[in-house]
C-alpha cells in the first residue's frame, strides 16, 4: 500500500489531463482501487453488520487507524477541491476514497479481535 501512496503522490505531482500511465508518467490505475475493494470485502466477511454509527476509538491500534483514516479523508477533500481547478485522475480520486473506507473496516476488524467497536449511543450523556 505504501507503494500505491507514492504512486498517488507522483500522479498528483504530474499535471495534465491525459491520465494514461507510461514509462515516463506514473498514474494510479483502476486496478489499484479494485485491490483495496478486495481487501475491504475480505475483512468485512468476518465482521458483524453495522447496527449503529461507530465512534473512533477502541483499542490503541484501532484508534491510530481511525486517525489515519481522518488524514486520508482530509487528503480526499483536498484532492476534490483541487479537481475543481485542475484535472485530477479519476482513478486517483477513487483510490483515495477506497483507502479511507479500507481504514474504517480495518479499525473495525482490529476492534473485533478485542473488545469490539465503540458504538454511538444517541443522547447517552444527557
Amino acid at each position: 500500500m505504501m507503494n500505491d501512496l507514492f504512486d498517488l503522490g507522483a500522479d498528483l505531482a504530474t499535471p495534465g489531463s491525459d491520465f494514461s500511465p507510461s514509462e515516463m508518467v506514473l498514474r494510479i490505475i483502476p486496478a489499484q482501487a479494485t485491490w483495496i475493494e478486495t481487501q475491504i470485502d475480505a475483512l468485512n466477511e468476518s465482521l458483524p453488520p453495522l447496527t449503529s454509527f461507530i465512534l473512533p476509538g477502541g483499542s490503541e491500534a484501532a484508534a491510530r487507524v481511525h486517525v489515519a483514516r481522518a488524514a486520508v479523508r482530509r487528503a480526499e477533500r483536498a484532492m476534490t477541491t483541487l479537481d475543481e481547478g485542475e484535472p485530477i485522475n479519476p482513478a486517483a480520486l477513487a483510490y483515495i476514497n477506497r483507502l479511507s473506507d479500507y481504514l474504517f473496516v480495518l479499525a473495525r476488524a482490529i476492534n473485533a479481535a478485542g473488545s469490539g467497536d465503540v458504538l454511538w449511543v444517541p443522547g447517552q450523556n444527557r
